[in-house]
């Protein structure tokens, strides 16, 4: 639905003048060693596996049943594809969660070099990345259909069962499968809110994890000022019955395959359109986000979410706190055993925290990143990034994320795990 709504915007819209740093991105790319898809239209339109393929590294697919019947797909990739780089079952284990309306694609849509999961891969990691319940490669469950217009049961959750259910699903399949007793996490956003929801329901999980490493977390938003969450809060629960109750929908932003090829092709660069897409990803003043990479961009994310996400969201940010979704108070006390949601208690939490922030991030600002680290009884440091501009998406987009995030992070973890390749 988000997709046509793009394309009927598009097609009426004035053609956006160019900024004047609309090339910064792409020379300092250059500058500092990395190398653009050969194909970005091709590279939009490739899913995750096929694109990590394509520059051949090695990749795995693995398909996980969770006890309420959702079908997750995992993505591996074992070992980098340097000649010195050769699988090991002795390699340390890295899992990476997306944030939210993501995927996979988070992680590797900056190519060779410059995303995080390929620097993982050749800096000696098995590296493996989850997908959410409800995104396009997590858009299945063996007894409810995502697109069923007689009920929206399937998209009845937010990212409590993505935390509470997903996530265990996954980490006890990848230890099994690596025979490995721990492994490091790396969130990003959402990826970071599902973490805290296992480790404070499910403490006894933080035995299974040797550190977190946390990318712009969300969890409070007691000092945001975001317009969503401002205007969405008052009618999150009108807007659930209309969306749930009338209409039997509960998907918001999913991806297909035609609006895909349309949106891709309509923003590709060259086109009068180019412009205009690149500002809604980016705004008016951020050079560090290529626009050349704007249809990548755009054939991968958003990748869908479900309503009750924003939802829950919405309600942190009205209640000023990070707890449990709110269901009408009956149903509260069904679930919980009390009429208001409970807190999630974030003392439960003893996996060594690194919190990565920005303080150009108007998403999950630093305020509430540091109100989140003062309830964390194990936080190990604070990484504020060293260009003030850097904002929430440049965590994933920013060509120079590398230089200002994963390189700090690779580094945290070859220290802890004793490791320099």
């Amino acid at each position: 639905m988000f997709k046509f709504l793009i394309f009927a915007v598009l097609v009426t819209a004035a053609v956006a003048r160019r900024s004047p740093n609309a090339d910064f991105a792409e020379k300092y790319f250059q500058k500092y060693g990395g190398r653009y898809s050969t194909d970005v239209i091709e590279d939009a339109l490739l899913d995750v596996p096929d694109l990590i393929t394509k520059y051949r590294y090695p990749v795995e697919v693995h398909k996980l049943v969770t006890k309420d019947k959702y079908v997750l797909e995992l993505h591996r990739i074992p070992h980098g594809r340097d000649k010195n780089n050769q699988p090991d079952p002795n390699k340390p284990v890295v899992f990476i969660m997306h944030g939210l309306l993501s995927s996979s694609a988070e992680f590797v849509v900056l190519g060779p070099r410059r995303a995080l999961a390929y620097i993982l891969a050749e800096a000696g990691y098995d590296v493996w990345m989850g997908n959410a319940r409800g995104n396009y490669y997590s858009r299945e469950n063996l007894v409810m259909s995502p697109n069923d217009r007689r009920n929206a049961d399937f998209w009845r959750f937010s990212w409590d069962e993505i935390g509470n259910i997903d996530l265990p699903t996954f980490i006890d399949y990848v230890l099994e499968v690596t025979g490995k007793s721990k492994l490091h996490y790396i969130g990003h956003s959402q990826g970071c809110t599902a973490f805290l929801v296992l480790n404070s329901l499910r403490p006894e999980y933080n035995e299974k994890f040797l550190s977190f490493q946390a990318m712009a977390p969300a969890a409070f938003f007691i000092y945001n000022e975001m317009d969503l969450l401002r205007n969405l809060g008052p009618y999150e629960a009108p807007v659930k019955d209309i969306t749930y109750g009338v209409l039997k929908v509960g998907e918001v932003l999913g991806k297909n395959e035609v609006t895909t090829w349309i949106i891709v092709h309509l923003c590709r660069e060259g086109t009068p359109f180019h412009d205009y897409c690149t500002t809604r990803i980016k705004g008016d003043n951020e050079p560090y986000i290529n626009s050349t990479l704007t249809p990548l961009i755009l054939g991968h994310a958003p990748a869908g979410s479900s309503l009750l996400q924003l939802g829950h969201f919405s309600q942190c940010y009205n209640s000023k706190d990070f707890r449990r979704y709110n269901h009408l108070p009956i149903k509260n006390i069904e679930r919980y055993g009390r009429p208001v949601p409970p807190s999630y208690d974030l003392s439960q939490i003893t996996t060594p925290v690194y919190i990565h922030y920005g303080l150009g991030d108007i998403v999950t600002g630093y305020k509430d990143t540091y109100h989140l680290a003062s309830k964390l009884p194990n936080l190990v440091g604070m990484y504020e990034v060293k260009r003030p501009s850097f904002n929430h998406f440049d965590f994933v987009w920013g060509v120079d994320a590398r230089e200002q995030v994963y390189d700090t992070i690779v580094g945290i973890l070859q220290e802890l795990d004793g490791n320099k390749q």
